[in-house]
């Protein structure tokens, strides 16, 4: 089962309320996703950590709902 764009960045913020999301269907399927991760909850911790974050805001959906996610995180200017 897919997931939609709107799903995942609606989990996203609700662990990170301050980030900027941006999700892109990469294959136009539902199942193969880039996301760029923009908050301040990332500062001071190294991308590892950071895409940690997310993968856990995402609540086990990674390799079953989620099929791909392409992810790019960042702290804010």
């Amino acid at each position: 089962m897919a997931m939609a764009a709107d799903d995942i960045a609606a989990l996203i913020k609700a662990a990170l309320p301050d980030a900027t999301v941006e999700i892109t269907d990469l294959a136009g399927d539902g199942d193969h996703y880039s996301a760029r991760v923009v908050s301040a909850a990332f500062a001071g911790k190294s991308r590892v950590q950071q895409h940690k974050i997310v993968y856990e805001a995402l609540g086990g959906r990674m390799g079953g709902a989620l099929h791909a996610l392409q992810l790019t995180t960042a702290v804010p200017n």
